[in-house]
């Protein structure tokens, strides 16, 4: 796939003389007169490198390092002066520019710089390609008609971009079940922000939300911005979201609803487009009966819900998720294990599974750094796992 190149340049001349050089050299060129055009072209996520001339009519180019900081995927940006400024230089390379040319641009020295920015975006591009045909098989459907229904739901939410509720008991897979989400739909190649809400103290969970301003509070020395604004036009994962207090689940709704927040200690509305999942291992049923979770947020977060049974009602699937762990664990350790022994599969299939997927992805696990051979045996397997099938 070739690389696109963004040329930011007031001069007509110069974009029109780095774009035909750049085509001759297989390049695909765009072209941008201000800042603003810049912005625009990079707002649609189609540059892959990005020229930069410092001084544009309508502002300092380097202020496009800024806007693209929070970018899932950051271009390189090669910045080009008639001025040399080694201060300015310096300046822009420890706020994420790649390259710093100088006007007139020499041609060898720019192409240099190209191709070791072409190299970061290929590289780039590899690992997401890896990282994609890895994910495919990271949610295994299993044959219960129950899960087949599931992951139909789950698709449907996933093409509709709508909020997502699910549920179910720790360790069924409540955040791969959100991750697939977020990659089979219109918003997979945006950002997807997970916060696990338990894990975070009360006080700072509404700053990690929304962020906050220069001075909102004492060591607030400069502007944070929020998992919510990181994740604009991708999808916000809150697990564990029972765990979040009554106050900021006010404020959750709010910005559900009005698709804007404010930072903390701030006072402009800021627009996003966000798609909810939430999760939660809790009955929020009797949690909105105790006081202790609202129920205007509870029917805006469910447009869709999602359960995810226990392993325990699910053991037909538990050969296919066998296999699978097997696979990954061989990758993973470089091992070659092939096969589990018929006993071993019979145990693993009835034992109850307290700790649901996640206990069996450990088991495997273990079993496998204990097996010389190429198949799992019963004498692999966790203690607890044989005296209690």
């Amino acid at each position: 796939m070739a690389i696109t190149v963004l040329i930011v340049d007031d001069e007509e001349n110069a974009r029109l003389n780095i774009g035909q050089y750049l085509t001759n050299k297989g390049y695909e060129t765009l072209g941008a007169a201000t800042l603003g055009e810049a912005r625009a072209v990079v707002k649609r996520g189609i540059a892959d490198v990005i020229l930069l001339d410092v001084n544009l009519p309508d502002g300092y180019g380097p202020n496009l390092l800024n806007d693209t900081a929070t970018l899932p995927v950051r271009p390189p940006i090669i910045l080009i002066t008639a001025y040399g400024d080694i201060d300015m230089a310096v300046d822009a390379m420890k706020n994420g520019a790649h390259d710093f040319l100088t006007k007139p641009v020499e041609f060898e020295r720019l192409e240099r710089s190209l191709t070791r920015a072409c190299e970061l975006v290929n590289m780039r591009r590899e690992l997401a390609h890896l990282r994609q045909s890895q994910q495919k098989t990271e949610f295994i459907v299993g044959k219960t008609p129950g899960m087949q229904v599931l992951i139909n739901q789950a698709e449907r939410s996933a093409s509709a971009s709508v909020s997502v509720l699910i549920t179910g008991e720790t360790g069924t897979g409540k955040e791969v079940l959100a991750n697939y989400i977020h990659r089979i739909g219109s918003r997979a190649g945006k950002p997807f922000i997970a916060i696990n809400c338990a894990a975070i103290q009360n006080t700072m969970l509404e700053s990690e939300l929304f962020g906050y301003e220069a001075g909102a509070f004492t060591g607030a020395e400069r502007r944070k911005h929020g998992l919510m604004e990181v994740a604009d036009g991708g999808v916000l994962f809150l697990d564990e979201i029972s765990s979040m207090p009554m106050d900021i689940q006010a404020k959750l709704l709010r910005a559900i609803e009005e698709r804007a927040f404010r930072r903390v200690g701030g006072t402009n509305l800021i627009k996003v487009d966000v798609q909810i999942l939430a999760a939660s291992n809790r009955d929020l049923p009797t949690m909105i009966k105790d006081n202790h979770f609202r129920e205007d947020l509870y029917y805006r977060l469910k447009v869709v819900d999602l359960h995810i049974p226990p392993l325990r009602e699910r053991k037909e699937d538990i050969p296919d998720l066998v296999g699978f762990f097997i696979r990954k664990n061989n990758a993973r350790l470089g091992m070659n294990v092939t096969d589990i022994t018929p006993n071993a599969l019979a145990t693993l299939v009835g034992y109850p599974w307290p700790g649901n997927i996640r206990e069996l992805s450990n088991a495997i696990e273990r079993a496998m750094l204990f097996c010389d051979g190429e198949a799992i045996d019963l004498g692999h397997l966790p203690r607890d796992v044989v005296k209690t099938a």
